[in-house]
């Protein structure tokens, strides 16, 4: 039974490919050619345009074969070609989708008037539709696509030709006017019932009209039908310029659509004429986001762009980009204390405590970014006064969620070259979490996409594959969650960070041991790794424990810890901040052949409590940081400074 069904079946929304005559033509290949027959004679072309929005994200391609019927063909002396051509274009497809994204051979109407608008019987119509379905299915197809249909005759004898070629499911859909009818006049009430009885799987709209008009459509549609929903709009009507029909759809205003047939309910989302990969990758953003669990979802934006390798850049090694980099790269144990940068714009205490962990041993300070939701200063503003002033490594926790995609490549080449190397990059929490209900994310780009585009900046290309100088050479950092509740969606979430470039990862906060164990087993039996850095947090009270199980997202806090804490609280404040202290300790032991670093947070910025959960390990020293506790902190100046007037 073909996999289609169970994207039919199951709770989240799919996304098919975008236009493929557009991306032909924008190629340079004319008008005049018949596109379907490059199916034989450039099968390469036609490949790269699938693997393209196969990297972009889409989950089903449709093969170049929307006019490879007898009647078509025969207008290029191609009538004794139909089952090569649609044959190689199924197969061509299926090399290109790999083994996660479906192929659906793309079926259109036959250009000829049908009864009873034509001469043509339904008979011979459904017998030009039988012999293409054939030869699809015999090339690899895992569904096929009746798309563009204005006559309803025509598309029920498409439907029933699929039907006695093959036992593949079927996408049925029609186009519709800017006044919500076919150009024969029938409007929804009358062809989706049509449709559904004529045995259509999924019944759906594309091409003619944009994604507004489309929209308008779908709310008609939706109440009419058992079936599930597909929508491909065109991006836009497309508009005269220079005498080439230009279609004005931006990728973002397609992405901001799909949010809209999404909340409606419609399953099947993609794109027709005018729509190219890159608004694939931004329609794949949001259906990713509206079903993050989605099992065997291909990988939306692991590459930001398919690019071509620079032959004369050499990326720096991992061992030369950054004492952190160097020690994981040797396979050494690294040490970090998780700092908040300050509320405001004084960074004194920041400092004093980096001096502390610099003092005691620590290899770096990690500096959060925004986390929860909470406005505080820059974290790349942060890290740097750290390190200028301190003169200890720092791994910034750099977010995707309040930047966009140039924001993000202005911020990582500054921050480059002011001397920062080690990044963890993170998807980072809604501002909703927070007390600024009414701030906007941006989400340009995940996690994933991130660590795709700092590895790209390391091999000296820009998201767009252009070269930028110099290459950059930064540590390439991700965080997990062992205790995730949905375990195999955050494996195969780590498995493409680690396939986008990362190079270490931070965990949640470890409670339970025995899980982080289990975990790291498990990317064992995947053949999934890279270094993992334990997170340890020092609980301080009861309170604290209760708060981080019950309120913050991702962290696991077994109930014998909580219990723990309830009994040491009962006897006094002090007694429940040396089991919090005792508790981190016992998980470092436990999980310490199986990591290659720790990462301790300072609650409530207490330095001390992290140090002490780090006593013991090999170049730690918590008094050595406690020798220059009085002394006045320096804090790094603007060269500004020095130009300043006096005023009098």
């Amino acid at each position: 039974m073909s996999r289609f069904y169970d994207l039919i079946s199951d709770d989240r929304p799919h996304l098919f490919d975008g236009a493929m005559g557009t991306e032909l033509y924008g190629r340079g290949v004319f008008i005049n050619r018949c596109y379907d027959e490059l199916n034989v004679s450039n099968p390469e072309l036609v490949a790269q345009i699938h693997r393209e929005y196969v990297t972009a994200g889409c989950e089903i391609l449709e093969t170049n074969t929307f006019g490879a019927n007898r009647v078509k063909l025969s207008s290029f002396g191609l009538d004794d070609r139909v089952e090569e051509i649609n044959r190689r274009g199924a197969e061509v497809a299926r090399r290109a989708a790999g083994a996660d994204v479906l192929v659906a051979g793309a079926i259109g109407p036959l250009g000829i008037r049908v009864e009873p608008f034509g001469p043509t019987s339904l008979e011979e119509a459904r017998s030009h539709f039988r012999e293409q379905a054939a030869a699809l299915a015999a090339g690899g197809a895992d569904l096929i696509v009746l798309e563009t249909f204005s006559s309803v005759s025509e598309i029920e004898q498409g439907i029933l030709g699929v039907k006695e070629a093959c036992a593949l499911p079927i996408v049925a859909q029609l186009t519709v006017e800017e006044n919500l009818s076919t150009a024969y006049g029938t409007e929804p009430e009358v062809f989706v019932p049509r449709v559904e009885a004529a045995g259509a799987d999924v019944i759906g709209l594309n091409c003619s009209v944009g994604p507004h008009t489309m929209l308008e459509a779908v709310e008609r549609i939706l109440p009419l039908t058992r079936l599930k929903v597909s929508i491909q709009p065109n991006a836009g009507i497309p508009r005269q310029v220079s005498e080439r029909k230009i279609y004005m759809a931006s990728p973002e205003y397609m992405a901001k659509y799909t949010q809209r047939f999404l909340a409606l309910g419609v399953k099947f989302v993609g794109g027709c004429c005018g729509t190219s990969p890159e608004h694939i990758r931004r329609m794949a953003e949001v259906v990713y986001r509206a079903s993050p669990a989605a099992t065997g979802r291909p990988r939306p934006r692991i590459e930001v762009r398919a690019t071509k390798p620079l032959p004369d850049v050499k990326a720096v090694p991992l061992s030369d980009r950054s004492r952190w980099g160097h020690k994981l790269a040797e396979g050494q144990l690294v040490t970090s204390v998780e700092l908040m940068p300050p509320r405001g714009v004084n960074p004194e205490q920041t400092l004093r405590a980096a001096r502390r962990l610099r003092d005691a041993g620590v290899d770096a300070v990690d500096v959060l970014d925004g986390a929860r939701g909470q406005m505080h200063m820059s974290p790349l503003a942060t890290a740097l006064l750290i390190e200028q002033a301190i003169g200890i490594e720092t791994v910034v926790h750099y977010t995707c969620r309040d930047r966009n995609l140039l924001g993000m490549v202005s911020d990582l080449m500054g921050a480059h070259a002011s001397g920062l190397r080690n990044l963890l990059l993170i998807t980072g929490d809604p501002p909703t979490t927070g007390p600024y209900r009414d701030a906007t994310a941006v989400f340009d780009i995940d996690s994933i996409g991130l660590t795709n585009l700092v590895r790209h900046l390391n091999e000296g290309r820009d998201p767009g594959g252009n070269p930028v100088g110099d290459v950059t050479s930064f540590v390439i950092g991700v965080a997990v969650n062992p205790a995730a509740v949905d375990r195999e969606n955050e494996l195969r979430r780590f498995y493409w960070k680690a396939s986008a470039g990362a190079e270490f990862a931070v965990t949640q906060p470890v409670f339970d041991a025995d899980g982080l164990l289990a975990f790291i087993d498990e990317l064992k039996r995947r053949d999934i790794w890279i270094p993992i850095v334990a997170s340890l947090w020092p609980l301080v009270s009861l309170g604290n424990a209760e708060f981080l199980a019950n309120e913050v997202p991702g962290i696991r806090v077994p109930e014998s810890v909580i219990q723990r804490m309830r009994r040491a609280e009962g006897r006094s404040e002090e007694h429940a901040v040396a089991e919090g202290v005792a508790i981190a300790r016992e998980m470092r032991d436990r999980i310490a052949d199986a990591i290659q670093g720790i990462q301790v947070s300072a609650p409530f910025g207490r330095v001390p409590l992290a140090l002490a959960v780090m006593e013991g390990i090999h170049g730690i020293d918590p008094a050595a940081a406690a020798a220059h506790e009085d002394e006045e902190v320096i804090a790094f100046k603007s060269p500004w400074d020095a130009l300043r007037v006096p005023t009098s």
